[in-house]
């Protein structure tokens, strides 16, 4: 299969900062008694970086070549992905309308002003909040209305769209970076990611595929349980086989979800979240969030008795900012004079 070709057919932005670390975490290895690496995407550099970073890439490459003047978002309110969406419109030029979903239940002054929401305000963007949490199509529809009046006003909005009914433009990012970790040269007996959109586990595990890698990736569920999320991860497969125009080289049994460390929701801490925040700070001085990386990295911790002496990647997409809306899940203060 011709990836590269495949994926060329498609307008791309390239801000990212690329390859990105692959490193070793051996403190944390050692504790839990496997061989433990991590691929810094954490560092792509645009707006503090993450893993939306290559998603974007393709979204706004075909807003530029559609000559956008405005891009349009939707996300929970500590949403790494529009973000990052309004640092790189602010460098294209463009504006940016960032709408943000409740979903999750919480009322602190620091989860809805500080981390990301305080990010995307000094980014310039115009936020608008929308009051369901569970709703792509609606979210989606929502957007659509506010493109709607934009047009009228002259602009040339583009909707970098939520639900599963549009095409998974975002996972080509993850495709590409499937090519760039084979070319770090290193073999890993297993690969753990995200699992919410399912974009990044998605493109990355049909990228693997694709060039011949049959490296296990288990996606850890951080929004919906592993029954809904392998049918979400199953269908989104199949679309993206369908946008790159080649046969779907994923089979049924290498889709792999674990929803162990899910509860009690998204964006929700949890004690095997905060102790995996806690030990990736004091073990490695690596930064993990509560929504996204930190459950993942819980979940790498909750399997360790079958990952026993194998050499195991925890692939880091970055949301550090998002830990700064959380600070009060922690007990710390500064000591008394």
């Amino acid at each position: 299969m011709d990836l590269e070709a495949a994926l060329s057919k498609f307008p791309r932005v390239q801000m990212g900062h690329f390859p990105t670390p692959l490193e070793p975490m051996q403190n944390l290895g050692r504790k839990f008694g496997f061989d433990l690496w991590v691929k810094r995407d954490d560092c792509t550099g645009v707006g503090m970086g993450g893993n939306k970073v290559r998603q974007l890439e393709y979204y706004l490459g075909q807003a530029v070549a559609e000559g956008a003047t405005q891009v349009l978002i939707t996300g929970a309110v500590q949403s790494n992905f529009v973000r990052t969406a309004a640092a790189m419109a602010a460098r294209l030029g463009m504006g940016c309308h960032i709408q943000l979903e409740e979903r999750v239940p919480s009322s602190d002054a620091l989860y809805r002003n500080n981390g990301n929401v305080l990010l995307n305000q000094l980014l310039g963007a115009t936020l608008y909040r929308y009051p369901h949490g569970d709703d792509e199509a609606g979210a989606d529809g929502k957007l659509r209305e506010i493109a709607m009046d934009l047009r009228a006003e002259g602009e040339v909005p583009f909707i970098v769209p939520l639900s599963a009914e549009h095409a998974p433009t975002g996972a080509l990012g993850y495709v590409q970076a499937a090519r760039e970790f084979l070319a770090h040269g290193e073999v890993f007996d297993e690969i753990f990611v995200g699992s919410g959109s399912a974009l990044t586990h998605c493109g990355l595990l049909l990228g693997l595929r694709a060039l011949g890698d049959a490296t296990p990736v288990t996606g850890i569920c951080v929004r919906r349980d592993a029954g809904l999320q392998r049918a979400r991860v199953a269908q989104r497969l199949s679309d993206l086989a369908h946008l790159l125009d080649v046969s779907n080289p994923v089979s049924n049994t290498d889709i792999c979800v674990d929803d162990c460390v899910l509860a009690p929701g998204y964006g929700q801490m949890s004690d095997v979240v905060r102790a995996a925040i806690e030990q990736a700070a004091r073990y490695e001085g690596l930064f993990l969030d509560p929504v996204y990386t930190a459950k993942v990295l819980a979940g790498v911790f909750a399997n360790h008795e079958r990952l026993k002496g194998k050499r195991v990647l925890f692939w880091h997409t970055g949301g550090q900012p998002a830990l700064f809306a959380y600070a009060n899940a922690f007990d710390f203060e500064l000591p008394a004079d």
